[in-house]
């Protein structure tokens, strides 16, 4: 199990550089299930992924079909 900064550090480089792609999504994923449930860092990770997933959809959609 990941520390709530390894998992933050992991998300900054994950998005910082603007390329997101189906497996960005994927790895965040995979790092949010690194936090305890009731973790305040996963809830925001959760709603930032979420506004992400909103931005990128015709993106994805694309990469998907």
């Amino acid at each position: 199990m990941l520390t709530e900064s390894e998992v933050s550090r992991s998300w900054l480089k994950l998005f910082k550089n603007g390329n997101v792609s189906a497996e960005s999504f994927e790895r965040a994923d995979l790092l949010l299930e690194e936090l305890r449930s009731t973790s305040p860092l996963r809830h925001r990770l959760q709603s930032e992924l979420e506004e992400l997933r909103k931005l990128h959809a015709d993106k994805l959609e694309g990469v998907e079909a």
